[in-house]
């Protein structure tokens, strides 16, 4: 029933070039996700940059140690601006994740835009602003905070 978005945006004090070669790589994933989530990419032969068509899989465990597969495809990728990885199989009913860098003054604003809509009508809607919310919050802030330990703090 209901559809969410979550918007986040921090200032990284780093080139474009090095920015982008991070998060443009699928090994770099499970460096910025909590290890609470129990996350491991469970594709073979993954190449080293992300290009549109790419599938990915992973295993995750979000909720009470309960494991679950998570597949993904990138569905667009602009060299060194955005890409986009959506859901094909996982725990959302519709999962959107645009992934935008640009250069500024001092550094690389990255901005996270990610639209979803939790499964179960009505039941998604009221765990979303009971769990799934504030988990995707703290995923995100655990990622900025991974990302500063990497490059940087840029106030």
């Amino acid at each position: 029933m209901g559809f969410f978005q979550l918007h986040k945006t921090h200032k990284i004090p780093a080139t474009i070039d090095q920015v982008w070669d991070f998060i443009s790589s699928p090994d770099n994933l499970k460096k910025i996700t909590p290890e609470y989530m129990g996350f491991h990419i469970t594709s073979k032969l993954l190449s080293e940059k992300m290009y549109p068509g790419m599938i990915i899989s992973y295993e995750v465990s979000p909720v009470m140690g309960i494991k679950m597969t998570w597949v993904t495809e990138i569905t667009q990728v602009k060299d060194k601006e955005y890409f986009v990885d959506e859901q094909r199989v996982g725990p959302y009913s519709i999962w959107h994740h645009e992934h935008k860098i640009e250069q500024i003054e001092g550094g690389v604003l990255m901005t996270d835009i990610i639209s979803y809509k939790p499964p179960f009508g009505i039941l998604g809607s009221i765990a979303n602003s009971l769990l799934i919310k504030k988990q995707l919050q703290e995923i995100f802030d655990f990622r900025k905070g991974a990302i500063e330990r990497m490059f940087g703090r840029m106030d």
